[in-house]
C-alpha cells in the first residue's frame, strides 16, 4: 500500500514539474520567434517576407499556448 502511494505521489510531482518546464520552454521559444520576426520585418528582401510568413505560422499557436498558461496561472493564484 505504501509503495503504491509513494509511486503515485512521485508520478504526480514529476508530471507537475514537467508541465512547468514545458510552459517555460514555450514562453522562451515564443519570445525568441517574436524577436526574429521583428528583425526580419526590417528587411525588404522577398526571402525575408516568406520567412516572416513562416514565423507567423509558428508564432500563433505559441501565443495561444502562452495565453492558456497565463490564464491557468492567474486562476491558480486567485482561486
Amino acid at each position: 500500500m505504501i509503495s503504491t502511494v509513494t509511486t503515485s505521489t512521485v508520478s504526480s510531482i514529476t508530471s507537475v514539474a514537467l508541465i512547468g518546464t514545458l510552459g517555460a520552454i514555450t514562453v522562451v521559444v515564443l519570445f525568441t520567434l517574436l524577436i526574429h520576426k521583428e528583425l526580419v520585418n526590417a528587411s525588404t528582401d522577398a526571402r525575408m517576407n516568406r520567412l516572416q510568413k513562416a514565423l507567423n505560422i509558428a508564432i500563433w499557436p505559441l501565443i495561444v499556448a502562452f495565453v492558456l498558461i497565463a490564464a491557468a496561472k492567474f486562476i491558480e493564484i486567485f482561486s
